[in-house]
């Protein structure tokens, strides 16, 4: 089997409740998501999508997707997609760095290498633990009241597990962090966002403000040594997210004990193939996990449901479902949540097909 075109699509995904808002002031109304479409010469086409929390999130940006998948898709004609280590080896080796660029091939390749088996990628991946698995739901940044009514709200629709968009003024983060935690019942999780938006001493004064309450501080600060600094100075559970974009950031972390929890985003990471790695990794040395991108739509939900799906129970800290964040949805039989629950698709590959109609004509075809 060998890929003989890859077509290239952007889409907009608005959100429904307007506007997504986190750390220093950075906002997003609507999504540029880009899918693509990778066919082979057998008549199996593989689907995958990456969408970058705007520009200013990860050293990621929409129309650098688009780019860049231009620019690699050339190497990546005549070769077979099934086999996904020289197929990434191959990619690494054309375009140096730039792993969110490569993540849509390569999940468009874990999509062909199941409907050519028969299997889902979720059995690729290791098989299903359980009938389906939890969900978080993100808060976006507003007053502490109003969060705290969202915190209600999405409780309301099956929800346990809320992660509030701190990382701004400290005193107001302060404020946000207890009135979410005042509505919460036995069994919810809270955990406070910062997005990088502390500086360590603002950390600091949040960390030790909030000891009393049961919530995980999630990147505190820009960079991991300061991150480490807060983590020995609380006692509160600790999450790493930006910082962790490789198997070396999850090792480095281990050694120095600096997390609790990490967040592993399909697209940072470069795809399902050295997601699947770093996964494996954690569940060897005991690290829980939450498993989701930067954002996008159906396709991106199914790739997270996939890998969730397959991550040992005790070890998959939660997910999430991006879809039900916006308004148009790209692809039929996508996994959709329920009480705050969703389940991978039994499907052969991400169990998803397109909705062509809303995907229209490519922006790019490679030949």
């Amino acid at each position: 089997m060998k890929i003989n075109k890859i077509n290239i699509y952007q889409v907009d995904l608005p959100l429904y409740e307007g506007s997504y808002n986190w750390a220093g002031g950075k906002s997003v109304t609507v999504f540029d998501s880009t899918v693509v479409a990778v066919e082979t010469d057998a008549g199996i086409t593989g689907y995958g999508e990456v969408c970058p929390l705007g520009p200013a999130y990860l050293p990621a940006y929409a129309a650098g997707a688009r780019t860049g998948i231009a620019e690699l898709a050339p190497h990546l004609i005549g070769h077979d997609p099934t086999e996904l280590g020289p197929l990434n080896q191959l990619m690494d080796r054309a375009l140096r760095g730039h792993p969110y660029v490569k993540a849509a091939i390569d999940v468009a390749s874990w999509d062909i290498l199941g409907k050519a088996s028969g299997q889902s990628v979720a059995t690729l991946l290791g098989g299903r633990f359980g009938d389906d698995f939890a969900l978080y739901r993100a808060i976006s940044q507003d007053t502490p009241e109003r969060m705290a009514e969202s915190v209600t709200k999405y409780r309301g629709e099956g929800y346990t597990k809320f992660q509030l968009k701190v990382g701004g003024v400290p005193d107001t983060d302060i404020e946000r962090i207890h009135a979410a935690a005042a509505v919460l019942k036995t069994g919810d999780v809270l955990i406070a966002d910062a997005n990088t938006g502390w500086t360590q001493h603002q950390a600091m004064r949040v960390a030790d403000a909030v000891r009393s309450v049961d919530v995980y501080i999630e990147q505190p600060c820009l960079s991991y040594e300061e991150c480490l600094v807060v983590r020995r100075h609380t006692a509160r559970p600790f999450i790493l997210d930006e910082v962790i974009d490789d198997l070396h950031a999850v090792v480095r972390g281990f050694a120095d004990q600096a997390m609790d929890v990490i967040n592993l985003k399909i697209s940072k990471v470069g795809g399902l193939t050295k997601a699947r790695q770093i996964r494996d990794l954690c569940v060897g040395l005991g690290i829980a996990m939450t498993i989701e991108d930067t954002w996008g739509g159906d396709i991106v939900t199914a790739t997270i449901a996939h890998l969730a799906h397959s991550t040992p129970t005790e070890y998959l800290f939660s997910a999430t479902d991006f879809n039900s964040y916006v308004t148009v949805s790209i692809a039929e039989d996508s996994p959709q949540r329920q009480n705050g629950r969703i389940a991978a698709s039994s499907a052969p590959g991400l169990g998803v097909a397109p909705r062509m109609d809303v995907l229209a004509e490519p922006v790019m075809s490679i030949t």
